[in-house]
């Protein structure tokens, strides 16, 4: 049974859990990370000497980096893909990780994790301008299309819902993102996302 080492509210473990579930992987999760521990055990860093979650193990292979988990998971348990057919969905992966995550992550630790007294209100005001430039960005390619890489879901678009259900729940000014918007209701109305990404933010 595939076992994946993470706790449930952290963004990278939930690409991985919405995954498992759309693909209807059986799993068992192990809580890591933060308040769990864990990372920082020898036995852990065998599996992951970056001390970091998620992990995944599946028989023999252990796999780290969420997105790469993603792909794996999606090329072994999914339907079959051509490259060109997977292209497009990496290349949005890709995205979120270069462009989306940054930003978002920053908004995410100073408005969640960060004490009011401690936030830096011109940083996160210059993060909040960036994420909604480039969220524009998938805004336009929504605009022809009901998800990231065509007509169905894929693994394109597991890193950027997830970022986008915190950008939606932070408390921001946000732009209209028409596109980007409707998308989100799409996905909110699939009981993965809703049981594995829909969650607090904490």
């Amino acid at each position: 049974m595939l076992k994946i080492w993470g706790r449930v509210n952290s963004v990278n473990v939930q690409k991985v859990m919405w995954a498992v579930a759309e693909l209807k992987i059986p799993y068992e999760r192990i809580d890591a990370g933060m308040q769990f521990g864990v990372v920082n055990t020898p036995e852990y860093r065998k599996l992951n000497p970056n001390a970091r979650v998620p992990t995944i193990e599946d028989g023999a292979l252990v796999m780290w980096e969420s997105n790469a988990c993603v792909r794996y998971l999606y090329a072994k348990y999914g339907p079959p893909r051509t490259p060109v057919q997977r292209a497009p969905a990496d290349k949005w992966m890709d995205w979120v990780s270069s462009t989306v995550h940054p930003p978002l992550t920053t908004l995410f630790w100073g408005h969640i994790r960060t004490p009011p007294e401690k936030r830096d209100p011109a940083a996160l005001e210059t993060a909040r301008k960036q994420a909604a430039e480039v969220l524009k960005i998938a805004d336009a390619a929504l605009s022809s299309q009901p998800y990231m890489a065509g007509a169905d879901l894929t693994m394109g678009d597991i890193p950027l819902g997830c970022f986008v259900n915190r950008w939606f729940q932070l408390p921001l000014e946000r732009p209209e993102l028409r596109h980007l918007a409707a998308w989100y209701e799409r996905l909110k109305a699939r009981p993965p996302f809703q049981q594995h990404v829909m969650m607090p933010l904490s």
